[in-house]
């Protein structure tokens, strides 16, 4: 399926676009099925649009009862830690929301990277089913292609039966957590949030160059049964070939 590529000026309309986003799949999943699983990641771009989640009237636009916060990838650092997801997507708004803690599910980046991965995979399961299937997962991409915590130089899809792996980064020498392709390509809605030049070159490989999902691990994002969004702004967007462009 081809993926739906929206165009915005800036990061301020790019994260008031991921928040309304946000709302409007969560209001479509909680009147389908009385409840809305989403997992979020961590970057600038999505904490602007958490802010915006916690502020009026997004906050009161959904029943936050009904919706469950999982993780699509984690650093292996203590939630405390100034560099871990949790800690961001909590300070930017799961701890300005009314929503119960019960709701929130953080990837456990203190424990060691295998068993918190084999772990955090048998959460999604008792959850949502032997192939969990989210409402939405949230992403972002790198200057080097890499989404999730799924980055170049080797292939995206390893041990994808595992659901959640724990990877060594070579360019960062520690582990990270992420969820695998199997989980993303099994989603609802996928979208992935992109601004900023530097990213330009990658996306425009990404999206219009030819399948290298070692060298561009995003492209890897191909929902079997759902769909895909690209939220860009327009420094990122700028080496797209026209087709994209609004």
């Amino acid at each position: 399926m081809k993926p739906d590529v929206e165009i915005v000026e800036d990061g301020a309309e790019l994260s008031a676009a991921l928040a309304d986003l946000f709302i409007d799949s969560a209001r479509t999943a909680i009147a389908e099925t009385g409840r809305f699983r989403v997992a979020v990641s961590g970057g600038n771009t999505p904490k602007a649009a958490y802010e915006l989640l916690a502020e009026e009237p997004r906050v009161s636009a959904i029943f936050w009862n009904d919706v469950f916060i999982y993780f699509g990838d984690e650093r292996c650092v203590p939630p405390d830690d100034s560099q871990s997801n949790y800690r961001m997507a909590n300070e930017a708004f799961l701890s300005r929301i009314n929503i119960p803690l019960g709701n929130i599910h953080r990837m456990h980046g203190e424990d060691e990277p295998q068993l918190a991965a084999s772990a955090y995979a048998k959460l999604l399961v008792a959850d949502m089913g032997t192939l969990p299937r989210f409402d939405l997962i949230m992403l972002g991409m790198g200057p080097d292609g890499h989404t999730a915590s799924l980055f170049p130089g080797t292939s995206p899809t390893a041990d994808d039966e595992l659901l959640v792996r724990a990877v060594f980064v070579s360019k960062f020498q520690t582990h990270r957590l992420t969820v695998t392709p199997r989980v993303i390509n099994n989603a609802r809605h996928v979208v992935i949030a992109t601004e900023g030049a530097e990213k330009a070159a990658a996306l425009a490989a990404v999206l219009d160059g030819p399948r290298e999902p070692d060298k561009y691990p995003a492209q890897i994002v191909q929902p079997t049964d759902g769909t895909l969004t690209w939220l860009v702004d327009r420094a990122a967007g700028s080496q797209l070939r026209a087709a994209h462009i609004a």
